[in-house]
């Protein structure tokens, strides 16, 4: 599988001959420098890129419009609706999906209850603090209930206390749910958590990065 921006001499290359599959309660962890494709990988995962070569399934999960449902996602930078309290903003997912507004909002209480955060459920975001934001990220993922999560350096803007806190909070999430995880991260101390590392270099999984199949199967010639 392959993923390249732009064409001719101007053409980046961010992800070529990457095989792998991730499994039901894998706990994984990308690893490498900034511009190694981590990020693009993780994308691609979540169905929100297209492969310019190969192709990538999900036989673990429903799909709608050619596109994976239940895949949860915690992205790096700032990802709440300012104007959004917290609740509503951990409720609008479920809401869009087509859940009731009372099931959504009691869902979003409690997923906020379980990363600590009740006292900010009225909070507009500018409010929170970075760490904050993040755990509200996590609590969205929680209350949807997904099968598979995946973390775009979600401590990447962090400092070391808070991005411990937002890591057990993401850790806690995927264990109650009992569903995989897959984090992209420059941090050692976030990859040592993860039972699994896939190191990435120049756009390319190391040896190693190599597993059964559960909820996502990238397979095919980059070239």
């Amino acid at each position: 599988m392959a993923r390249v921006y732009g064409s001719g001499p101007a053409a980046v290359v961010a992800v070529s001959g990457v095989t792998c599959q991730v499994r039901a309660g894998d706990r994984i962890a990308i690893v490498g420098s900034s511009g190694s494709g981590k990020s693009t990988l993780l994308h691609l995962l979540a169905g929100l890129e297209t492969p310019t070569a190969g192709k990538i399934s999900w036989p673990g999960l429903p799909m709608r419009s050619g596109r994976p449902t239940g895949v949860g996602i915690v992205f790096q930078g700032p990802s709440l609706l300012p104007a959004l309290d917290v609740t509503e903003n951990v409720a609008l997912p479920m809401i869009l999906a087509g859940a009731e507004q009372e099931e959504a909002t009691q869902r979003a209480t409690e997923a906020l209850a379980a990363v600590r955060l009740t006292e900010q459920a009225r909070s507009v975001p500018e409010e929170l603090s970075g760490g904050q934001s993040q755990r509200a990220a996590v609590a969205r993922v929680l209350a949807a209930a997904p099968s598979l999560v995946l973390a775009d350096e979600p401590t990447g803007q962090l400092d070391h206390d808070t991005a411990r806190v937002v890591l057990d909070a993401l850790l806690h999430t995927v264990d109650r749910l009992g569903v995989a995880l897959v984090v992209s991260t420059h941090d050692p101390l976030v990859a040592d958590r993860l039972a699994v590392q896939w190191e990435m270099h120049d756009g390319r999984l190391q040896d190693g990065a190599r597993g059964e199949s559960y909820a996502a199967q990238p397979t095919g010639d980059p070239r």
